[in-house]
């Protein structure tokens, strides 16, 4: 090989040793950068000159020096795909596991909750007001005592269950957050990947592009259950709970279904909905109908790991958000409209986090003010028998006084069957204003001036007998008193059960992470090896390429003469 030639191959090095240097100071400046992938420079040897194929012996060969190939990127697709399909099975248990002790701290005893069992069950609560009224019912002290812990009893139901309607529009909210940004993800990723088709058309790689595009990937798979795929072109097609969301040029858009009642949001594809009306500019008008078979989720399925069912915060959300406002109601499978459906707690109410503490604690809400109206109403019907014109505890229109009344009068849309009990539920129960402006109406005196502690033993009663459920999944018989304890008890296991998901679901995570990371990470101590084997390299090229000018120089200068 000439000298000149030789010349070449020492520029090869030099060509490719300063492209390794370059991709090392790009790694090293985006040490920090979020979503940056490692790049390595992908080197190979140039083609040979063979001066012999003697077949007993080793060809003689002289080598042409070395190539630069490309720089690629350092990733492993089982790493993403196990990491995207974790971590959103982590944002699933992140969400149920941040509902749960949200309920807690709503239901909780601090002095920043709601106090509620003081209320029910304290030393000044409820069933203390009805202990006292026994021991003297006749006193206006212990009467007024009776009717005001009364009213502070429905007063803080009322805020505990009203807090936990907040967080169901709290989390309403978060849905259509979160459904805006699958929209603009994969807005996003539909633009980078005819970026990386233009780039990748030509002889370069688009590593930034493909960067931004793998960390979209990394927040939608939190989201929700994805699965994905590349071409040969470098287009990368995206589904999204088993629909396309980025399929060649199109992106098929999640909207929004908002509740007319309760303003609640249902996700539905676009592309699967079926209009039948438009308003006068031409937009489809949007009903419950329309959307059936468009769902992004289908919400019945059981919650499993094997299936894949338990991915996405936006699910988790959805979950435990619920679709409506829970009552007593449903726990006797009667729906929203009054009607018995079977089952329909277990499938419309128990699988969601909020709906189903809503049902059983106005279930607790029902049975105490409806069961102290009946003793009331008892209590005046024994009254009247003995003595036909009696007028104890009753109203100047002769209707027993009860203690607690509806705010807003029956729905007469409802079926009659089931009409009276839908309307006694939290947020439509009020204290008896007569009463509370005036407890001494409340006298307990019999016309014969005796106490009435017949009524008093049936209040007690009411309070100590075990005859309630929480839920018809549950056979346990419990009191007033109990029943609230074993409602918080339950969120608070159930909230220990799904910490301890959470906590292993975190540490698969962070497992894959933290392998994904060892492929994909920057390391500042491997980065600067890297660039002292590669200034080296360098060097020695130049070294190489000042002998080979040296050994010309001689030729020409000495050997030429």
């Amino acid at each position: 090989m000439s000298l000149m030639s030789s010349l070449y191959i020492g520029v090869s090095g030099l060509r490719t040793s300063d492209n390794a240097l370059n991709t090392t100071a790009h790694n090293m400046s985006n040490l920090d950068t979020q979503g940056y992938t490692r790049q390595q420079v992908s080197q190979g040897t140039r083609n040979y000159i063979t001066h012999s194929k003697d077949t007993t012996r080793n060809w003689i060969q002289t080598g042409l020096g070395v190539n630069y190939i490309r720089t690629r990127q350092e990733r492993d697709f089982l790493l993403d795909r196990n990491y995207r399909r974790e971590s959103g099975r982590q944002c699933f248990y992140d969400v149920s596991a941040a509902a749960l002790e949200e309920i807690e701290y709503i239901l909780g005893e601090s002095n920043e909750g709601h106090e509620f069992s003081e209320a029910l069950s304290g030393e000044q609560g409820l069933w203390a007001a009805v202990q006292e009224l026994a021991k003297d019912p006749t006193t206006s002290a212990n009467q007024n005592f009776f009717v005001t812990k009364a009213y502070e009893f429905i007063t803080k139901a009322q805020k505990v269950y009203n807090s936990l309607c907040e967080y169901q529009d709290n989390m309403n909210k978060t849905v259509k957050t979160d459904v805006d940004k699958i929209n603009s993800y994969a807005q996003e990723i539909e633009a980078l990947n005819r970026a990386i088709m233009r780039v990748e058309g030509g002889p370069e790689h688009a590593n930034d592009l493909r960067d931004r595009r793998n960390y979209l990937l990394d927040e939608l798979g939190k989201i929700g259950n994805i699965t994905y795929s590349e071409d040969m072109t470098g287009y990368v097609s995206v589904r999204f709970e088993q629909v396309d969301l980025v399929k060649g040029s199109l992106v098929n858009e999640v909207r929004l279904y908002q509740d007319p009642a309760t303003g609640f949001y249902t996700p539905y594809w676009k592309i699967l909905a079926k209009y039948d009306k438009f308003d006068k500019d031409g937009n489809p008008i949007v009903s419950k109908e329309n959307i059936e078979g468009a769902e992004v989720f289908d919400l019945t399925k059981e919650i499993s790991s094997q299936f894949n069912t338990d991915i996405g915060s936006l699910k988790g959300t959805l979950l435990a958000r619920g679709d409506h406002r829970a009552t007593h109601n449903e726990l006797e499978d009667i729906n929203p409209d009054g009607k018995y459906e079977k089952n329909w707690y277990n499938t419309h109410v128990k699988d969601s986090i909020v709906m189903n503490v809503q049902a059983e604690f106005d279930r607790l809400v029902n049975i105490i003010t409806t069961k102290i109206n009946s003793v009331l109403a008892d209590a005046a019907d024994r009254a009247t028998k003995l003595n036909p014109d009696s007028d104890y505890l009753r109203d100047e229109n002769g209707n027993p006084y009860q203690l607690f009344e509806l705010a807003t009068p029956l729905d007469e849309m409802l079926p009659e069957e089931t009409r009276e009990t839908m309307a006694w539920s939290v947020r439509n129960i009020v204290i008896n204003q007569e009463l509370k402006q005036n407890p001494s109406l409340l006298t307990f005196r019999l016309g014969e001036h005796s106490e009435d502690n017949e009524t008093m033993e049936a209040l007690k009663k009411a309070f100590e007998e075990k005859i309630y459920t929480l839920n018809p999944n549950v056979e346990t018989p419990l009191s007033f008193s109990d029943y609230y304890k074993n409602l918080v008890a339950q969120v608070a296991n159930t909230g220990s059960v799904n910490r301890g998901i959470q906590a292993g679901q975190v540490a698969a995570t962070d497992t894959l992470l933290y392998a994904r990371e060892q492929v994909v990470g920057v390391s500042s101590e491997e980065e600067l090896t890297s660039m002292i084997k590669f200034q080296n390299a360098y060097n020695a090229s130049s070294r190489y390429i000042n002998v080979v000018d040296e050994m010309l120089e001689h030729i020409l200068t000495t050997l030429g003469r």
